[in-house]
């Protein structure tokens, strides 16, 4: 969060003219030296000039691409945001709006997804299970067609201690029970907003021995202020990304007095 708020602050500061070292570089975007370094080998920032003794002459507008591209980072992750500052060295704003505004719409389908899977697990843990009758169990083929996912997801999710099927005496075939019905369909929520293997691992044992569906919830308010922090990071790198752009000395083509 450090190395964000640093970056973030950094967009603001285009104001001197000096040639900056590459340690001033990481210093206004809150990263190392040699991330500076692997951001030009990447065509991130364009290679500076270079001193008469060969250091390298960097401008404010290296400093605000490489403290654009930290914040940028945070929001859509490493290599998105390389291709962003790529694209508004370019020049080319109609670009960087087109992918930022997938990013922004992309971030608007986990919130939705994070507030369905929050309603459905709250419907799903309500439901009464404790009258269980033989043909109420499901097996693994059934239980993939109702949840439209392979037979291989649900098998995975066994390897990985999410579900803890018995199996038939004959065949050793998986049988889900009500309750594995039930952890099956908070698994797949869960699942589908975004929710990732390990921390699963660790919260559904819980919600079967101790019925605790707050630590669910909880997650699940952990994703939205993730989601929120991704949020923030895309409107704060705009104006970077903006600046950017305008910056690019625009390609003149032929006008009226040149026929």
């Amino acid at each position: 969060m450090e190395t964000f708020d640093r970056g973030a602050s950094a967009m603001t500061t285009v104001t001197l003219h000096r040639p900056l070292r590459t340690a001033d570089v990481a210093r206004r975007a809150g990263c190392s030296v040699q991330q500076v370094r692997n951001l030009e080998r990447d065509g991130v920032l364009e290679s500076p000039t270079r001193t008469p003794s060969g250091y390298r002459a960097w401008t404010e507008m290296h400093a605000l691409a490489a403290a654009t591209y930290v914040v940028l980072a945070a929001g859509v992750g490493p290599a998105e945001a390389k291709k962003l500052i790529r694209v508004a060295r370019a020049g080319t704003e109609n670009d960087v709006l087109a992918i930022v505004d997938k990013a922004h719409a992309r971030l608007h389908t986990e919130r939705r997804d994070v507030e369905l899977a929050r309603d459905a697990v709250v419907a799903i843990t309500a439901e009464p299970i404790d009258d269980v009758r033989p043909n109420d169990a499901m097996t693994i083929s059934e239980l993939a067609a109702a949840l439209a996912v392979p037979t291989s997801t649900l098998r995975y999710w066994d390897r990985q201690g999410l579900l803890t099927p018995a199996r038939a005496v004959r065949g050793r075939a998986r049988i889900y029970t009500p309750a594995d019905v039930r952890d099956a369909r908070i698994v797949h929520q869960l699942r589908l907003a975004g929710y990732r293997i390990p921390p699963l691992r660790a919260l559904m044992p819980v919600l079967r021995q101790r019925g605790r569906t707050s630590d669910i919830t909880a997650a699940l308010r952990a994703r939205d202020r993730h989601i929120n922090s991704r949020s923030r990071a895309l409107l704060q790198a705009a104006s970077g990304l903006l600046t950017l752009t305008s910056s690019v000395e625009p390609q003149s083509g032929p006008s009226e007095n040149d026929e």
